[in-house]
């Protein structure tokens, strides 16, 4: 396949599914195919996950994908201009390097007038003393004022110039640093393309619509809400938003944004439990795509052996850094042809995953290869690769190399035998797509056959990890990443309309859409810890959706009151909100106690507490109040307990709902302006023998 014979067609983002972290992305594409039916679909981002790309035909049944491969373009920027940003920042350098010497000048000018000083002439033995011409000094005294103060006003002007162009430079090379990576480099320009082959074609020259999709790293989001409720009325406005931060290398501009809180890199795969049998041993399953290696490989690259190696080289050092050298390749006579290899000696066939020991090589056994193993031919020592060794002796095969002898009589050790069984290949050597066919320069034991390859793009793995360091962002206030709030479910929110997310690794804020929930206003009220009126918000989620932890900014009767931090709430359930003291509820408690005996020889104590609770409502409108109380409990079966009041206890609840045990709640409605009065109480009846002596003392 060429480039000419290839159809390149341009792509579009049009919409991106923002995980808990990464992204997979959608494109579109448009275009005819040429005769060949192969396609090249071009924009695809540096940082992609090659193995993570999708490829299907839409609007055509009889056409399919048959074929999808990720390939990189890079070419010389050539004279491009760098962009504005880039140009600004090395302005701003420059001036800010001139500023910094004009100040350091003016700095020396002022130390050289300070140091301006009266010198009076050398005396000599017989002068008689000399009487010092006052006006002289003060003079001199006036000139270095007077100069100094121009030059130290000078110098303020050129410190805040200094200042100002500092301020800049620094704020353009902050814009710089989060500047997109959209855009290319300013040396090397690199293009990422879908290399797609296309089958059911035939002559037509219509135009046909590609869907692509890949997976990206470096993006990540957190919910946000915003809460909108007025007094009196029982439902309101909950509108979730979401900061997304993404530096994937491409700028999202006008896409469809979706938010999961799932995680991309989660195992899908089901696991695969093996069965036990009990009685005779059976063979195990050969494995799928596994296939006995092709008749007569070796004589496969026998012509290309009789051919005889090009020049010889001869060796010449060149020095590679640090105490090393490597043996330099220069032109010589060609060397006599090798003694062709001898047979490989019979053995039992093997396969596709053979035993490493199979495959005989020098320094090691070579990996299991896709076709079975082949022993592999003699070493050659005119095939030998260039050597390297410490600078302090002769380099190994160049003319004075001293080699060391095997002693006499050294027996070869024999190589591992083979293992029992079938093959078992790993999930490396099952990947099609990543066997690599080696080639007639390999050494015997690997040519003409599938080795797993690894190959390793240095460009892409720092696009990778520049892109995965939008993890290590700092949250925004109140912010709780999804996978820590959504527990064991996983939800998916599509936003309402499209967005523009540059790939600069900031947060940005993005409208996902409006949720409808129960809101109802209470009061609440702890008058033993605090005789402070809470009010609260009581939200119930009446959606199929989780709410998911996360700020929310409450508006009540359009004015901003607060922002707090919104609990995870499941489909149905219902959460309290805080909103902060109410001055117009007023609380009073008090409590008494009486301490008496009972029982037919007075061998009980009896503990009587008393609890009266005032409320006053000083708003305009009515509202409901729930007041808590606890009483004591014990685990003891001789102390019981005894309630005089009409409380209730609270229904048990998870989370920052879950009560404590003990715990009490009187529930009512208080109208406006109006004051309500609530009793109660509860004995504590405690044996004599389990009584303390000056321990049932209450406050």
């Amino acid at each position: 396949m060429t480039d000419e014979s290839t159809q390149r067609w341009g792509s579009t983002l049009d919409s991106v599914v923002v995980y808990a972290q990464g992204a997979i992305c959608r494109r579109l594409a448009r275009g005819s195919v040429s005769p060949d039916g192969r396609v090249r679909v071009t924009g695809l981002p540096r940082s992609l996950d090659p193995g993570s790309l999708r490829a299907r035909v839409l609007g055509a049944p009889g056409v399919r994908v048959t074929e999808a491969r990720v390939e990189v373009e890079a070419e010389p920027a050539g004279t491009r201009a760098p962009d504005e940003l880039r140009r600004e920042a090395e302005r701003l350098r420059d001036e800010h390097a001139a500023a910094q010497g004009r100040r350091d000048r003016q700095l020396s000018l002022i130390e050289e007038v300070r140091a301006l000083q009266p010198v009076p002439p050398p005396r000599r033995r017989d002068d008689p003393h000399r009487r010092t011409p006052v006006d002289a000094w003060l003079e001199l005294a006036d000139f270095v004022d007077e100069r100094l103060a121009g030059l130290h006003k000078r110098l303020g002007e050129l410190e805040e110039a200094l200042r100002h162009v500092e301020h800049e430079l620094n704020s353009v090379t902050d814009r710089l640093a989060r500047a997109s990576t959209d855009a290319p480099s300013a040396h090397v320009e690199t293009t990422v393309c879908a290399v797609l082959a296309l089958d059911g074609t035939g002559d037509t020259e219509a135009a046909l619509e590609l869907e692509l999709e890949y997976g990206v790293p470096g993006a990540v989001w957190v919910p946000a809400y915003r809460l909108t409720h007025r007094q009196g009325d029982g439902t309101g406005r909950l509108v979730l938003r979401a900061s997304v931060a993404q530096r994937t290398g491409e700028d999202w501009t006008g896409v469809r944004i979706a938010l999961a809180t799932a995680d991309l890199r989660r195992r899908t795969d089901l696991p695969r439990l093996r069965s036990i049998r009990i009685g005779r041993s059976q063979p195990a399953p050969v494995p799928s795509g596994w296939r006995e290696p092709p008749a007569g490989l070796v004589d496969l690259f026998s012509g290309f052996d009789s051919a005889g190696p090009g020049p010889a080289p001869a060796t010449a050092l060149s020095a590679l850094g640090g105490d090393y050298v490597v043996v330099a390749a220069v032109s010589g006579p060609a060397l006599p042809p090798p003694p062709p290899p001898p047979p490989p000696a019979p053995s039992a066939p093997q396969g596709y995953g053979a035993a490493p020991g199979a495959l005989p090589a020098p320094g090691g056994a070579y990996p299991e290869a896709f076709g079975g193993g082949m022993p592999a031919p003699a070493p050659q020592a005119w095939a030998q690769p260039a050597a390297r060794q410490r600078t302090g002796g002769p380099v190994a095969g160049a003319p004075g190399a001293m080699m060391p002898a095997a002693p006499a009589g050294a027996v070869p050790p024999p190589p591992p035998a083979p293992a029992a069984g079938p093959p078992q290949p790993s999930g490396a050597e099952l990947d099609y797509a990543g066997l690599v066919l080696c080639g007639p320069e390999e050494s015997g034991g690997r040519r003409g056959r599938l080795f797993p390859g690894s190959p390793f793009d240095p460009v892409a793995a720092e696009y990778r990890r520049r892109a995965e360091a939008v993890a290590a962002l700092p949250l925004p206030g109140r912010a709780v990443r999804p996978r820590e709030s959504a527990g064991s479910f996983d939800h998916r929110f599509d936003a309402a309309a499209r967005a523009d997310i540059p790939s600069d690794g900031t947060w940005h804020t993005v409208t996902v859409g409006e949720i409808p929930v129960g809101l109802r206003t209470e009061y609440l009220c702890v008058p033993s810890v605090d005789q402070t009126v809470y009010a609260t918000l009581v939200l119930a989620n009446s959606t199929d959706q989780a709410l998911l932890a996360g700020p929310v900014e409450v508006t009540v009767d359009d004015d901003f009151l607060l922002t707090t931090a919104l609990p995870t709430l499941a489909p149905g359930g219902v959460r309290r909100v805080g909103l902060g003291a109410a001055e117009g509820i007023r609380v009073t408690r008090r409590t008494s106690l009486n301490e008496s005996t009972s029982g037919l020889r007075n061998n009980t104590t009896v503990l009587d507490h008393r609890v009266h609770v005032e409320l006053a409502n000083r708003l305009a409108r009515p509202v409901a109040v729930e007041v808590h109380e606890r009483v004591p409990v014990t685990a003891d079966p001789d102390v019981r307990i005894e309630e005089r009041a009409d409380w209730t206890t609270p229904d048990e609840g998870t989370g920052p709902d879950r009560h404590t045990p003990g715990t009490r709640v009187w529930r009512l409605d208080l109208p406006a302006g109006a004051t309500a009065a609530l009793d109660g109480g509860y004995e504590i009846r405690i044996p004599t023998g389990k009584a303390l002596v000056g321990g049932n003392r209450r406050s």
